[in-house]
């Protein structure tokens, strides 16, 4: 799957999520605790998708974004033992409080996100930039010369 490709399906990941945030106001309790467990588990999923891919491709990725991978490993895994003990909770003022904690989280989580997209732009643009550089070094091809 090329770039462009990826970021097309970047946009359209972005776009179930803004339509399912959108549901949630409207869902009970019950339907949406089942919504959060299977976020959580495709989020899992994909952290393992990424976790393998960051392995699998250990010799041709730079080294900072194999750091970054596990790092992020981690913040997620902590992240999610947090959210998870306060959601075992039962007292209304800590529950108001982790509620707007929440808010709070998801708000900057979409920043984050936003950031990342920069990034990946800023890292595809330099990919093919990085191609270009190598197509014009390139030695002339031996069936040119007579």
């Amino acid at each position: 799957m090329d770039a462009s490709d990826q970021l097309n399906k970047l946009a359209a990941r972005a776009k179930e999520a803004e339509d399912r945030a959108k549901a949630a106001t409207t869902k009970s309790r019950a339907d949406l605790e089942q919504d959060v467990e299977n976020a959580r588990v495709s989020a899992q999923a994909q952290a393992d998708k990424l976790r393998v891919s960051a392995e699998t491709n250990k010799g041709k990725l730079s080294v900072w974004w194999h750091d970054l991978q596990r790092s992020w490993d981690e913040h997620m895994a902590k992240m999610r033992a947090d959210i998870e003990a306060r959601r075992a909770e039962d007292d209304y003022e800590r529950a108001e409080r982790d509620a707007g904690s929440a808010a709070e989280d998801a708000t900057f989580a979409i920043e984050y996100a936003l950031s990342a997209i920069q990034e990946a732009e800023y890292a595809v643009l330099d990919a093919e930039l990085a191609k270009k550089k190598a197509d014009e070094l390139a030695p002339a091809s031996t069936g040119a010369s007579t």
